[in-house]
Parts: C-alpha cells; sequence; structure tokens
C-alpha cells in the first residue's frame, strides 16, 4: 500500500519515517532483500534516503507500485498475505485481524470474503488482549484466516 502511495500526490504520499518503519517490520517479519536492513536501519538524519531505499527494496523483491486501478487487487494480495501469516503464526491473529480490516476490508467496501474477519476484529477489546476470550478471539481469527484462504484458493481454481 505504501507503494502505490508512493505514486500519489506528493501530500498524500507515505512519510520519509513510515517508510523506514515499513522497512523495519519487513525485517522483524523476516522479508529478505539487500537493501531492507539499509531502509530499516537509518537515522533520523538519514530519512532522505528513505524513498529511494524504499523503491531499491521494492525492484529486489520484484514488487512494483501498483497503478490505482491496481489498488484492490493490491488490497486482496495483502489480506491474502496477512491471513497467510495469521495461519502460519508468524503474525498475531489481533494484529493480523486489524490490518486485514483496516487495509484491506475497509478499503475493499468490506467484502463479503472478508467479512468474518472485519467481525472479529471488530470484536476485539484492546484494553484486554490476554483474557481468555480474547484467546478465543485469536483462535477464532486464525480460523477465519484459513477458511478465507480455503475459499480464495477453490475460487481460483474454479475460474
Amino acid at each position: 500500500m505504501a507503494a502505490a502511495g508512493r505514486a500519489m500526490e506528493p501530500w498524500q504520499r507515505p512519510s520519509d519515517a513510515s517508510l523506514v518503519q515499513l522497512g523495519l517490520d519487513a525485517l522483524l517479519a523476516g522479508i529478505e532483500a539487500p537493501s531492507l536492513p539499509l531502509l530499516a536501519g537509518l537515522g533520523r538524519n538519514e530519512y532522505p534516503e528513505a524513498p529511494e531505499l524504499f523503491d531499491l527494496v521494492l525492484e529486489e523483491l520484484g514488487l512494483l507500485p501498483p497503478a490505482s486501478d491496481d489498488l484492490a487487487k493490491a488490497r486482496w494480495t495483502a489480506a491474502r498475505w496477512w491471513a497467510g501469516q495469521i495461519v502460519a503464526r508468524r503474525l498475531d491473529p489481533v494484529h493480523g485481524a486489524k490490518l486485514i480490516f483496516q487495509e484491506a476490508a475497509a478499503e475493499l467496501d468490506y467484502p463479503d470474503a472478508l467479512q468474518p474477519i472485519v467481525d472479529l476484529a471488530t470484536a476485539i477489546d484492546p484494553l484486554n488482549d490476554q483474557s481468555p476470550d480474547q484467546q478465543q478471539l485469536r483462535d477464532e481469527v486464525t480460523s477465519a484466516a484459513r477458511d478465507f484462504l480455503a475459499a480464495d484458493t477453490h475460487d481460483n481454481h474454479s475460474l
């Protein structure tokens, strides 16, 4: 989504600081690209270098900023990736559900395929994420993510 945002008007583009944070998040998530540690390790006084390094990381990963026509496709791709990360236990289900809700479903006008995850994301209590109910919600999010991926795979194979 940040790659898509880089094609927007200057006032809508992600900040240099957010590009560095995205680099750090990607590095911590286990993404590997030669320039990613350079992006993630930029100090505040080096933030102006972030856009160039971010573009280099996108190139190294084989990702190109989607054109505005491809934003919906990019959001679906992100939702699938986050769901896969939840199921593989590489992304906390609470955090993943919120990402799918805010960054994909909300921008796609809440499609039916993502509604079970959206419903669970809205049920998560941010003030008490260690209660037994929260663990049950985490399990339910993981199950909903698994169901979404299974239905998505079936839909793609039946085309």
